[in-house]
């Protein structure tokens, strides 16, 4: 069994992954205050022809990013554990609504086979990851909830990665080439990122202090 890192997995990059996932989260709402056409026209064919799978997807993943920096956070988990296993409870909730929607959405882009299979993956990973991470902190085997949680996070943050790599592509190639590519690039370095993350700490945990 993994030991449990005495201190938090991501101390120095917790400020940062706070003000993008926030900032991202409040900016991917802001069809509640406008028309789609005009603040995501790349979506308006979702929202024609599949108008609820479309908003279930846009406003509960939001949703989801807000609340993942905080359960990250050692001072949440430490004196209110109770506010973090409802706002755990929240989050699953909005991947579970988000990430399905997300599976259909992804199928029906009309990017392309390689977005789409990059899109209907990432869904399919981010509901599988956080999945197992709510059983694993029902059936209270923290230290595993806790390596779950951070793949799922890794997941999550894809939101924020996938629209700094479209600022990238359409300052270099375009928008329309880098996009199928970015399906992928948007959470398969994160994946492998928060795979460092663990077993670096796992490694560090384990070491006896001399």
């Amino acid at each position: 069994m993994y030991p449990i890192p005495k201190r938090p997995l991501l101390p120095r990059s917790l400020p940062v992954l706070w003000f993008l996932s926030i900032a991202i989260a409040l900016g991917s709402l802001r069809f509640l205050i406008a028309d789609i056409a005009l603040v995501m026209p790349a979506m308006v064919h979702h929202a024609l022809e599949r108008p609820w799978l479309l908003y279930a997807h846009i406003f509960f993943a939001p949703f989801a990013l807000a609340i993942m920096p905080f359960q990250f956070g050692k001072t949440l988990r430490m004196r209110r554990p109770g506010l973090h296993r409802w706002l755990g409870r929240a989050y699953g909730v909005g991947v579970l609504i988000s990430g399905t929607a997300g599976v259909f959405l992804g199928l029906q882009t009309i990017q392309g086979p390689v977005a789409a299979s990059g899109l209907v993956t990432l869904a399919v990973a981010w509901l599988s990851t956080t999945a197992f991470a709510v059983y694993l902190a029902i059936t209270r085997d923290i230290p595993a909830h806790r390596r779950w949680m951070i793949r799922s996070g890794a997941l999550t943050v894809s939101a924020v990665t996938l629209r700094l790599y479209m600022i990238v592509g359409a300052l270099t190639v375009g928008e329309e080439s880098s996009y199928p590519l970015i399906c992928w690039l948007c959470w398969v370095p994160n994946l492998m990122f928060a795979e460092w993350l663990i077993r670096r700490d796992t490694r560090r945990a384990a070491t006896p202090i001399a």
